[in-house]
């Protein structure tokens, strides 16, 4: 079952300290903020890209496949995701 932001957005929790660094680095003026945004986010895909996807793919098979084909790793949707019933 999907619900909340999941449905939106298959990383919400690591979009929005994305979204929260880059607001600093903005707000701050800083490229020191913008270079660790740009160190912390690559990090952050490759741990997601590299652990986190293939564990979720072993654990829950196609139903996950077919909810990585439609929802987003960083942009979310407009619609919310309603899985195949």
């Amino acid at each position: 079952m999907v619900r909340g932001l999941y449905r939106y957005v298959r990383n919400p929790m690591y979009l929005g300290v994305s979204l929260l660094l880059l607001g600093e680095a903005a707000l701050a003026g800083s490229t020191g903020l913008l270079f660790y945004w740009a160190a912390w986010f690559i990090a952050a895909n490759l741990f997601v890209i590299a652990y986190e996807e293939p564990n979720l793919r072993r654990r829950f098979g196609s139903s996950y496949q077919h909810y990585a084909d439609a929802v987003g790793r960083w942009l979310p949707r407009i619609k919310p995701y309603q899985p195949p019933s």
